[in-house]
C-alpha cells in the first residue's frame, strides 16, 4: 500500500524534480518506509514526465523499491494496492518468455502491461491504482480497481496533465490552485458526499473506478472496462447443490488471500456479522491467534465493544480495545478534513482513524468487513425500497398530507420509519437514492440554499442500473458504484492510509461479488432479513447472538453531541461572523434547523454534520 504522483506535459520555467519531490512528500503518510522518483522526457523534448511513489512495505520488503522498471527499462510503473492472485500470475507470465528479478507484484504488473496492453486490468485480482510510462510508445497508461478501492485523481491545467493518489498532493503542482466548485456543493448538501467523477475542488477530479486512462501526445482518453455485476438485468441461471456452502467456500478464499504479507496484520472487529464472519475464517488458515482491534464510546448505549470481545474469546484472538469520547472529535476533525481532502462525511471516520492508529503499533495491515451490506443488501433501505412502487401508488393527497407529516411527529426512536416513509414518497430514482443515506431532497435544498446554481441530477441518473432491473439490484447498483467508492472506501483508505495502514476488504472480492449477483434475489435479502446467505452461512462458525443482533456499525453520537458539548462550536461554525459557508444558506432557514435541532424536535445530524464538515473544509483549503 502506498502512494503516487506525477505529472505529463510542457513544463515551462519550472524546476520538475522540486515539484515532483514536493508532491511527494504531501502524502509521506501514505508511505514511510520509502520514495522513489523517475523523470523522462518525450524524443522530441515536448514533454516530460514525472513520476513518484511513497512505499508502505507490506510484500517483498527487500525489493519492491518503486518506480520500478521492466529488463529494458521502457516500461516504469508507480502502483499502490496489493494484487492478490499475482503469483499465478507470475507463472503465467514465466511461461510466456518474460522474466522477474523481484518477488513483489508490482513486477507482475509490469510484465502484464507488456504481454496484454491496456487489457492487463482485466486479469488483475486486488486494489489498485497505478502509472506506467511506456517509453517505447511514449504513453501514460492510468489504471484504477474494478470497485475504486484505491484513488487516483487527475487534474489537467495549461496542457500538463496531474495525477496523485490524494488531492493534496496535485495542489503541490505550481498553478493549481484550491478552488470550490459551487455545482458540487449543491450534489455535496443531497449526498453527503461528491459523486464522482467530481470532486469540491474546481478542475480536480476523479478517474472513475473500473476505469483506465491513456495519455498520449497531450490527449487524454478514458475508456471504463468494468461494471458492478448488478448494473445487469438479472436472469435465470443454474444454481449449486450447495449454494451456501459455494458461498463460503468463495468467501473463505477471498479471506485467506488477503492474508499473504510479510508483515504483521490483524483485523477491525466491531462485533457485527461482517467483522465477525472475516475474523472467524481468518482463523481458519493462521496457526498464530489473529490480532483483533475494536473501538468503542464512552457513552454506553452506542458502544459494541461487548459483542466483539465475544468473537475475540470464541476464536481466541490477540484482542485490542480502544475507547473513544468526544472530546477525541473536537480533537482530530480538522486534522482528518486535511487528510481526506473533503468534509468527512461520516463521523466514524473519527473513530476507524484512531483504531488505525491502535493497530499501527502492532501491525501494517488489516482486513475488514467493508463492503458486504452493499452487495448482500446489509441495509434496512435494502427491504424498503422494494416497497417503493406500493407506495407511490396511494393517491398523494393521502402520502403527503396525511401520513407524511403524521409520521414526522414520532419521537426519534422511530427515526428509520420517519426515514422510509419520507424517502419511498419521493418518485424519481435519481433523487430517492441518495436521499435514503444523505441529507436533502431537491426540496429541502431548494428551501435552504441560497446558491444560484442549478441543481444537477446526472450523478444520480449516472448510478441508475436499468429500470427494468429488481428494485434490491437497482439500489444495490447504486450502491456499489456511487456510496460505496465515494463515500465508504474514501474513508477507509485516507482514514487507514493517514496512520500508514493498509486495510483490505474481502468481501469486495470481485469473482465473489459475480457468484452473489447471480443468486436470486432472495439469498440476498429474503422477507425483512438482510444478508441471508452470509447469515446462513455463519451459522457454521458464529453464535447465535452475533447473527441476530441489531445493526449498528461505528455508530457516534452526534445528535447528542450537537444538543450538548458541541452546539456552540456548530452554531460558531455555521452562522459565525468568520464562516465561509453562511452565505450558502438562507438565514431564516439555517436558523431554524439549528434550532429544531438542539431543542429536539428534529433529528438534523447528518445534515448538520456535513455543514459543519464543509465549513471545516473551506477553513483548511481556502484561507
Amino acid at each position: 500500500m502506498c502512494g503516487i504522483a506525477g505529472f505529463v506535459g510542457p513544463l515551462k520555467n519550472i524546476n520538475s524534480s522540486a515539484v515532483l519531490r514536493s508532491m511527494s512528500a504531501t502524502i509521506t503518510h501514505r508511505g514511510p518506509d520509502d520514495d522513489g522518483f523517475f523523470e523522462a522526457t518525450t524524443r522530441d523534448s515536448r514533454y516530460q514526465i514525472g513520476l513518484a511513489h511513497r512505499r508502505l512495505s507490506i510484500i517483498d520488503l527487500s525489493t519492491g523499491h518503486q518506480p520500478m522498471g521492466n529488463e529494458d527499462d521502457n516500461v516504469q510503473i508507480i502502483f499502490n494496492g496489493e494484487i492478490y492472485n499475482f503469483h499465478a500470475l507470475r507463472d503465467e507470465l514465466i511461461a510466456l518468455g518474460h522474466h522477474f528479478v523481484t518477488a513483489s507484484d508490482t513486477e507482475t504488473i509490469v510484465h502484464a502491461y507488456e504481454q496484454w496492453g491496456e487489457r492487463c486490468v482485466e486479469y488483475f485480482r486486488g486494489m489498485f491504482a497505478f502509472v506506467i510510462w511506456d517509453s517505447r510508445n511514449e504513453r501514460l497508461f492510468l489504471a484504477r480497481d474494478r470497485f475504486g478501492k484505491k484513488p487516483l485523481f487527475l487534474c489537467e491545467v495549461n496542457g500538463v496533465l496531474a495525477f496523485a493518489s490524494e488531492i493534496k498532493s496535485i495542489l503541490a503542482f505550481p498553478g493549481i490552485n484550491a478552488e470550490v466548485d459551487t455545482t458540487s456543493v449543491w450534489d455535496y448538501l443531497a449526498y453527503r458526499y461528491v459523486p464522482a467523477p467530481a470532486t469540491l475542488f474546481r478542475g480536480i477530479r476523479k478517474l472513475m473506478p473500473g476505469c483506465y486512462a491513456v495519455w498520449e501526445r497531450g490527449i487524454l482518453t478514458e475508456r471504463c472496462y468494468y461494471q458492478p455485476p448488478d448494473r445487469e438485468i438479472s436472469v435465470d441461471t443454474p444454481l449449486p447443490d450447495d449454494p451456501i456452502g459455494v458461498f463460503l467456500d468463495k468467501l473463505d478464499e477471498a479471506v485467506k488471500i488477503r492474508m499473504i504479507a510479510d508483515v504483521p496484520f490483524g483485523a477491525f472487529l466491531s462485533g457485527g456479522i461482517d467483522s465477525s464472519a472475516v475474523v472467524g475464517l481468518m482463523s481458519r488458515h493462521s496457526v498464530q491467534p489473529i490480532k483483533t482491534f475494536s473501538v468503542g464510546f464512552s457513552e454506553a448505549g452506542y458502544s459494541e465493544l461487548g459483542y466483539a470481545k465475544t468473537i475475540a474469546e470464541q476464536f481466541k484472538t490477540d484482542h485490542h480495545e480502544l475507547v473513544v469520547s468526544q472530546e477525541h472529535l473536537m480533537q482530530h476533525l480538522p486534522a482528518l478534513v486535511r487528510f481526506r481532502d473533503a468534509p468527512v462525511a461520516e463521523p466514524s471516520d473519527i473513530p476507524i482513524y484512531l483504531l488505525a492508529k491502535e493497530a499501527r503499533r502492532t501491525v501494517k495491515m488489516v482486513l475488514t468487513g467493508e463492503g458486504a451490506d452493499e452487495f448482500l443488501g446489509g441495509y434496512p433501505k435494502h427491504v424498503y425500497e422494494r416497497y417503493a412502487s406500493l407506495y407511490q401508488a396511494i393517491p398523494g393527497f393521502v402520502r403527503h398530507g396525511i401520513l407524511e407529516p403524521l409520521v414526522q411527529t414520532l419521537p426519534y426512536r422511530f427515526r428509520r420509519t420517519k426515514t422510509a416513509i419520507v424517502n419511498l414518497g419521493l418518485e424519481q430514482f435519481e433523487e430517492r437514492m441518495p436521499r435514503w443515506f444523505g441529507a436533502l431532497s431537491d426540496t429541502e435544498r431548494r428551501d435552504l440554499v441560497a446558491l444560484s446554481q442549478p441543481i444537477s441530477c446526472k450523478a444520480g441518473v449516472q448510478f441508475d442500473s436499468s429500470p427494468e432491473n429488481s428494485a434490491l439490484r437497482r439500489i444495490l447498483y447504486f450502491d456499489q458504484s456511487s456510496w460505496l467508492p465515494d463515500n465508504l472506501l474514501e474513508r477507509g483508505d485516507r482514514m487507514t492510509m493517514a496512520a500508514s495502514l493498509e486495510a483490505r476488504m474481502p468481501f469486495m472480492d470481485h469473482e465473489l461479488a459475480a457468484f452473489i449477483s447471480n443468486l436470486p434475489d432472495k439469498y440476498r435479502v429474503r422477507g425483512h432479513t438482510t444478508k441471508w446467505i452470509l447469515r446462513e452461512a455463519m451459522k457454521r462458525l458464529l453464535p447465535t447472538a452475533i447473527l441476530q443482533r441489531p445493526k449498528v456499525g461505528f455508530r457516534v453520537p452526534v445528535n447528542e453531541w450537537f444538543q450538548g458539548p458541541m452546539r456552540d462550536y456548530l452554531y460558531e461554525h455555521l452562522t459565525g461572523s468568520t464562516s465561509f459557508t453562511r452565505e450558502y444558506y438562507q438565514p431564516v432557514m439555517l436558523e431554524k434547523v439549528l434550532a429544531d435541532h438542539v431543542a429536539g424536535r428534529q433529528n438534523h445530524e447528518k445534515l448538520l454534520w456535513s455543514m459543519l464538515n464543509l465549513e471545516i473544509w473551506h477553513r483548511q483549503y481556502l484561507k
